[in-house]
C-alpha cells in the first residue's frame, strides 16, 4: 500500500467534511499527539472552527465503532478533526522534512479523492450493468426451462391417471369372481 493510499484510509466524513484526526496524523508526522497539539495551540490564530475542531463523544463513540483494532493511545482528551484547510494550515505550523512530504502526500490524497467522487468509476457502472442484464437472462432462461418441465410432467401425470380410470373401468367390466387373498382357515 503506498503512502497516499495509506493516507487515504485515514480520511473519515465527520459533520459533513473529509477530515483526519489528530493521532493519525501524529503517526504520519512521526509525533507525539500531544505535540502535535501543543503547536496547534502555540499557533491558534491560525485554527479557525472550520480549520479544526474537536469531536463530542457520540462522534467518538460512533467512529470508533468502525475500527477493528484502535490504533487510538486511549487518551483522556477527545480527539481534534483538522479540515483540508486545517491540514494546509498545519504545514505551516510544523516545517521539518517529514512534515513537509507528509503534507504533500496528504494533499495528493485530497485531491485523489475529490476527482473519485467528481468522476465515478463509469466503467465499474456500466460492468454492473451488463452483468445484471445477463443475470436476468439467465435466470429467465432457467424459469422457462423449468416452466417447460412441469408442463411436460403434468402432461406426463394427465396420460398416467387417463390410463389407471380406463383399467378401473376395464376391471369393473370384467365381472370375474375373484379370488381371496390371505390365510384360508381349513373347514
Amino acid at each position: 500500500m503506498n503512502e497516499v493510499q495509506i493516507i487515504q484510509s485515514k480520511i473519515y466524513e465527520i459533520r459533513g467534511q473529509k477530515v483526519m484526526l489528530d493521532f493519525d496524523l501524529a503517526e504520519l508526522y512521526q509525533v507525539e499527539t500531544r505535540r502535535l497539539n501543543e503547536a496547534v495551540k502555540r499557533n491558534i490564530k491560525r485554527f479557525p472552527k472550520d480549520f479544526m475542531f474537536q469531536l463530542n463523544l457520540d462522534e467518538w463513540k460512533i467512529l470508533m465503532s468502525q475500527f477493528a483494532t484502535s490504533s487510538w493511545g486511549g487518551t483522556r482528551k477527545l480527539p481534534y478533526a483538522f479540515t483540508e484547510q486545517g491540514l494546509a494550515m498545519l504545514s505551516g505550523v510544523l516545517n521539518s522534512d517529514i512534515a513537509i512530504q507528509v503534507n504533500i502526500n496528504i494533499m495528493r490524497a485530497f485531491v485523489a479523492i475529490r476527482q473519485l467522487i467528481a468522476i465515478p468509476p463509469v466503467d465499474r457502472i456500466g460492468l454492473l450493468e451488463t452483468q445484471m442484464k445477463e443475470l436476468k437472462e439467465y435466470i429467465e432462461e432457467v424459469f422457462t426451462d423449468y416452466n417447460d418441465i412441469n408442463e411436460d410432467t403434468r402432461i406426463q401425470l394427465d396420460l398416467i391417471n387417463k390410463t389407471l380410470a380406463e383399467l378401473q373401468v376395464q376391471e369393473k367390466l370384467s365381472d370375474k369372481p375373484r379370488n381371496p387373498v390371505g390365510f384360508v382357515k381349513p373347514k
